[in-house]
């Protein structure tokens, strides 16, 4: 009674055939990859593109400037927003206004950004003021190796890409921290006040030009360097796009490899099982979107941001190419719609115990999870996805051998926090969490297992069939 009654869920490297185990190895490996060459929002987007092009993806331009009147079931396009977000679309068999499958993820992790204007001199040590992204815990960011990347367009036009760091020839960055034998009054204070925001500040140099008098003498000779190889000066970081995230690549965690440890699991790790899941896709039932959206680390907010009108837009440009179509076709489609809001979820850490309920939690290699909602304290924010949708989402993993697992972020009254979920709700569309359980979120360095993130891909394939 207890074997067919009570819920129950094994660790799936108990239950996996060998053929399986060697298939979430390879795709952990394929993933490790992907991220090393995703480190800030833009890279992601130039990434994904990079690979939906070689699956035969073409960009929305392209079809224009072709004047293609429709689009067939299987044809693929992509649409990309101001170089940080990108859709991508396989057209199904049925007509879009019959609804459409979604999953939706976001591409922006929390970091570091370069103020306006961030270089200064102190005791004779040029250092870059920062502005944090996000919610970090800012003493995890000092003594942690930092790359520099990053986008800027010089006065003549010129686009300059700087990335600094990540090559094991590179110099990295770093902030300092205080020495503990000198601590004793930091040492006293809240956890969030012992570094603070203003005092993240990373070190750039030491060195001083024998150029002249100079005054900041080590901040003209780190200037002097950047203006030789890049053609830059001061004023041009006033305008650019800067982030220091941690420097190094994805390296697999504990003796067994059944990890992954990597800055950005949250939220590339949902993102990348999203592509995977939508590259496999040959000619679905329904069209199949795949949403990569900026800014949720911030609210989601602006033109890149889940809230903008891209993604409304992209649904409108493609009905455009189907016949019949009214001013009502794109609410008809949405409001018809189904979608997966990919993001990660904290998994049960035996560290912090006191935080979560253990009988409401994800666990590390159990498979994805689905999150019925987020939010915070009372649900405050939170999508609570309905339960007929629900029901269906359950049977089509039971039809397809997906090992899933539900779970809450935190104990009630502890914390909480939010997806996009909500604002694909907004457009009466079901949606639900659904991703890979996360330690250390929004830690510079974060982890998961490679059977969740395996299980993910399969899940999120699963739901666009």
């Amino acid at each position: 009674m207890k074997n067919e009654l009570f819920f129950n869920r094994e660790s799936l490297w108990k239950t996996l055939d060998e053929q399986k185990l060697k298939e979430t190895q390879d795709f952990g490996e394929s993933y490790k990859s992907f991220i090393d060459n995703s480190k800030t929002e833009r890279k992601c987007v130039k990434e994904i593109i990079r690979q939906a092009r070689a699956d035969g993806f073409v960009s929305f331009e392209e079809i224009q400037k072709e004047k293609k009147k429709t689009l067939e079931p299987g044809d693929k396009v992509y649409f990309m927003n101001k170089e940080k977000a990108v859709i991508l679309a396989v057209m199904g068999k049925e007509a879009m206004e019959t609804g459409v499958n979604i999953i939706g993820t976001h591409l922006d992790s929390p970091r570091l950004d370069l103020k306006p204007f961030p270089f200064y001199e102190d005791k004779e040590l040029a250092l870059a003021k920062t502005h944090y992204y996000g919610g970090v815990k800012k003493y995890q960011w000092v003594t942690m190796p930092l790359a520099m990347h990053g986008v800027i367009t010089k006065e003549n036009g010129e686009l300059v890409e700087i990335t600094i760091g990540e090559d094991p020839t590179d110099p990295i960055l770093m902030i300092s921290d205080l020495l503990p034998h000198l601590s004793k009054d930091q040492m006293s204070k809240k956890m969030s006040e012992g570094i603070t925001g203003e005092g993240l500040n990373v070190l750039l140099g030491n060195q001083a030009t024998k150029e002249g008098d100079e005054k900041e003498a080590v901040k003209a000779h780190l200037l002097q360097l950047l203006n030789e190889q890049y053609g830059l000066s001061e004023e041009d970081f006033a305008f650019a796009e800067i982030q220091l995230v941690p420097a190094g690549k994805a390296r697999d965690l504990g003796l067994d490899r059944s990890m992954i440890a990597a800055y950005g699991h949250d939220d590339r790790v949902c993102a990348y099982a999203e592509l995977r899941a939508i590259l496999d896709l040959e000619t679905p039932t329904k069209t199949a979107l795949a949403v990569f959206v900026d800014k949720e680390e911030v609210g989601s907010i602006s033109n890149v941001g889940m809230e903008s009108k891209f993604f409304e837009n992209t649904v409108d440009e493609l009905l455009e190419f189907q016949e019949g179509t009214t001013r009502l076709s794109i609410r008809r489609a949405l409001n018809r719609s189904k979608a997966l809001s990919g993001d990660v979820m904290s998994a049960f850490d035996p560290n912090f115990p006191e935080v979560l309920d253990p009988k409401n939690s994800c666990y590390m290699g159990k498979g994805v999870n689905i999150s019925k909602y987020t939010g915070s304290r009372g649900k405050g924010g939170c999508n609570d996805a309905n339960h007929e949708f629900l029901a269906e989402l359950r049977q089509t993993f039971k039809n397809n051998d997906i090992q899933w697992q539900m779970g809450e972020l935190g104990k009630v009254d502890q914390g909480g926090g939010g997806t996009i979920a909500y604002i694909i709700g907004n457009y009466n569309t079901e949606v639900v969490d659904c991703g890979v359980p996360v330690l250390s979120m929004h830690a510079p360095m974060e982890i998961v297992s490679k059977v969740d993130l395996y299980m993910t891909y399969l899940a999120y394939r699963a739901f666009y069939l």
